[in-house]
């Protein structure tokens, strides 16, 4: 297993204690645990590009990953309040049509690189996330219109990039 694979899996094994410390309103411990695993995405990436450490686990596990990080920040944070439940449903609704659709396209060997789209989408969720946590702090520079505005900007990027991950693949759905 490779460095960037080790980095992936280690993004999976921080999501418990994340979610662990975010529920206990432990938001220092729950805001660096987040910032370390949103790091090892942009890193683990990084280092399969430049040192052609590009597997099939990692194509696979990579957005796993990311798709699982992001997911339970958002169900953690309807729980919490910080969020409406509708973002977190468009959000989960979107990963789960394209990780179907990605399904499909294996089957047919077919690999979907992740997209402009997709990237922006992940990123912004990121930080989106890490506002919310940082929204918490008693000393708290954010303020409501900043959440509110990432959040619209994270769901709208959620949708754009859906769409145009399919419009893209569309004869994916033909086979």
């Amino acid at each position: 297993m490779n460095i960037a694979n080790k980095l992936t899996l280690l993004r999976v094994v921080l999501i418990p204690a994340f979610i662990y410390f975010l529920l206990n309103q432990s938001m220092t411990i729950a805001l660096i645990i987040f910032a370390v695993a949103s790091f090892t995405d942009f890193l683990d990436g990084h280092l399969a590009r430049k040192l052609n450490l590009i597997t099939n686990f990692g194509k696979f596990m990579d957005p796993l990953a990311d798709k699982l990080l992001v997911t339970s920040a958002l169900i953690c944070f309807v729980e919490l309040g910080a969020i409406s439940s509708w973002v977190v449903i468009v959000i989960i609704s979107r990963e789960f049509i394209v990780s179907i659709f990605r399904a499909i396209a294996a089957a047919e060997g077919i690999v979907i690189a992740a997209s402009w789209w997709g990237k922006s989408k992940t990123i912004s969720q990121m930080i989106m996330i890490i506002v919310l946590l940082l929204g918490n702090f008693p000393f708290s520079l954010v303020h409501f219109p900043m959440d509110t505005v990432l959040i619209w900007i994270a769901t709208i990027l959620t949708i754009i990039s859906g769409y145009d991950y399919i419009v893209k693949n569309k004869e994916v759905l033909k086979g």
